[in-house]
């Protein structure tokens, strides 16, 4: 897989179930550690896609970021924390990739999706 590809500053498609397991797909920004196998989404813990992490914890989540005809979609078990350094470490990350810190608002969670199935076409 393309390292450089997921440092590209991009957005990607998140998609968690619902409770009733229908999906939810929302824009965001995230950060990809290779070396962890590791991807970060910073969001509130109101937000629909934490609620649903939070109503079936260690669900499987998908990113998928796409720029033409060349993709990657990166699947895994996610899990939602509030600890300061997980979070810190997400805002360092995307303020790395995107250039910019992002928004600062109350109630700041990351989404770490531990991936362990990576497709990808024209990388």
């Amino acid at each position: 897989m393309s390292t450089a590809f997921l440092s590209e500053p991009r957005v990607a498609s998140l998609t968690t179930l619902r409770p009733d397991c229908s999906p939810h797909v929302v824009a965001v920004r995230f950060t990809w550690d290779g070396r962890a196998s590791l991807a970060r989404v910073l969001t509130v813990a109101a937000s629909r896609k934490a609620r649903n992490l939070i109503a079936c914890p260690g669900s499987r989540a998908a990113l998928c970021q796409v720029d033409g005809f060349r993709w990657a979609t990166l699947e895994g078990a996610a899990t939602l924390s509030d600890d300061p350094h997980r979070v810190a470490e997400a805002v360092r990350r995307y303020t790395a990739r995107y250039g910019t810190p992002p928004p600062d608002p109350p109630g700041r969670v990351v989404i770490e999706i531990a991936v362990d199935r990576v497709t990808t076409l024209n990388l």
